[in-house]
């Protein structure tokens, strides 16, 4: 699926001076940037919501009776 990213000057210099020191393509950087960002969410959600459960293991016992 395409799709059009806005950057603002700032933006797009800093991703094409990372892109060009390692030798990658803007779009290969910023799509990278985008696995790992939703990557790092999912896992920081799972976390959070194992603590929660590990922390709250009695009071949610007795919500479930």
């Amino acid at each position: 699926m395409a799709m059009t990213l806005r950057l603002t000057d700032e933006e797009s210099a800093a991703l094409s001076a990372y892109a060009h020191e390692h030798g990658r393509s803007m779009q290969d950087v910023a799509r990278q940037a985008i696995r790992e960002y939703v990557s790092d969410r999912v896992a920081a959600r799972q976390a959070l919501l194992a603590r929660l459960v590990a922390e709250d293991a009695e009071a949610l016992a007795l919500l479930a009776q």
